[in-house]
């Protein structure tokens, strides 16, 4: 049986088209205002979700990391753990920002990346949980978001393919809702660190899940050839304007770049088409145009046997082909008939 993922009205599988994760993690900025126009941007741009980053900041970093000085271009707070906090959203926020994803047609989901969150997004009842590269060996984690007993999307950027069947089959136990995404943990990530080539062999490795890619790299063509090579999940960075404070935006998508990402996914989708080799409707007039038909090279009259330098090869092509022309030769013409006559089945026994 192959794998399905239902989110809402949405169905994931490997004959669907792909579903599109718009990554708005901390991009956000810690503003409400600014999170809604990202959602709002993202399902402008085709996306089918959203989702954001679950931490709960004073239990998930050692004392020393929290208040550790953090003083950069790109901080929200004099410590780490104030820049954390800055950027978290609480139960209000979520809640908003769920029910305003909602409306708009797109899945609302989260990554938690600990205990704690998971318990906050199972108050705010999300639909699916992603888990991180960071968290790949994290088992207790990973059970404990699979018991919820809702899709799992799990990254595995810095795994070895041990840890990701060792994860997988922590998932496994209690959910077959489950998404591995093949991803780079760099940021961002060049192309000759991608590995899309890991995506097929995930296909033959997990034949019960459905295989995406989390693509931390620059541009919109990596995502399509990921489809191609049989990811059915896209994850990426999303933002309103790549020169905004903090570390996510150089390698995210701007709303331009996420619809013609979505664009060029759709188009790869409509592109692979049927493995069947047949003549398409479309294909008819230029067949006809530039293909080629027997045609006589001068005036033959009835009872002349045909031979080959009585014939030539022209266009159009809506006659006898030239493949059949060992066919006709040694045929007795049935009539007289002009140069350049178009030769049909008619004209000779």
């Amino acid at each position: 049986m192959h794998p399905i993922i239902k989110l809402n009205d949405k169905i994931i599988s490997q004959e669907s088209s792909c579903f599109v994760i718009a990554e708005i993690g901390h991009n956000h900025q810690g503003s409400l205002e600014t999170a809604r126009k990202m959602i709002r941007e993202a399902a402008l741009s085709g996306a089918d979700c959203v989702k954001l980053q679950k931490r709960n900041n004073k239990k998930l970093y050692t004392t020393d990391m929290y208040n550790k000085p953090y003083e950069n271009e790109n901080s929200f707070g004099n410590t780490y753990g104030e820049h954390r906090d800055a950027l978290e959203f609480g139960e209000y926020e979520y809640s908003e920002l769920k029910a305003y994803s909602e409306k708009l047609g797109l899945v609302f989901i989260s990554t938690a990346f600990d205990l704690e969150s998971v318990d906050f997004l199972e108050r705010i009842d999300i639909p699916a949980y992603k888990i991180a590269s960071g968290d790949i060996t994290n088992h207790p984690l990973i059970e404990y978001i699979a018991r919820k007993k809702k899709p799992v999307f799990i990254s595995t950027g810095g795994a070895n393919i041990q840890q990701v069947r060792e994860a997988y089959g922590v998932l496994k136990k209690h959910t077959d809702a489950i998404c591995i995404m093949q991803c780079t943990a760099a940021y961002p990530a060049e192309p000759q660190d991608l590995n899309l080539n890991v995506i097929p062999a995930y296909l033959t490795e997990f034949p019960g899940a459905i295989i995406g890619y989390s693509g931390h790299d620059n541009g919109i063509i990596m995502p399509v050839i990921a489809y191609v090579l049989g990811a059915r999940v896209v994850e990426k960075h999303f933002t309103l304007n790549r020169a905004m404070k903090g570390t996510d935006h150089k390698f995210s998508h701007e709303p331009t770049g996420l619809r013609k990402m979505v664009r060029d996914l759709n188009r790869a989708r409509q592109a692979l088409g049927s493995a069947e080799k047949k003549q398409l409707s479309c294909e008819s007039s230029a067949v006809q145009k530039m293909g080629k038909s027997l045609f006589f090279s001068r005036d033959v009259q009835s009872g002349e046997i045909i031979s080959q330098d009585m014939i030539c090869l022209k266009s159009p092509g809506e006659g006898i082909p030239p493949s059949e022309l060992p066919q006709v030769i040694g045929k007795k013409i049935t009539m007289d008939l002009p140069i350049e006559t178009q030769l049909s089945f008619e004209h000779f026994q």
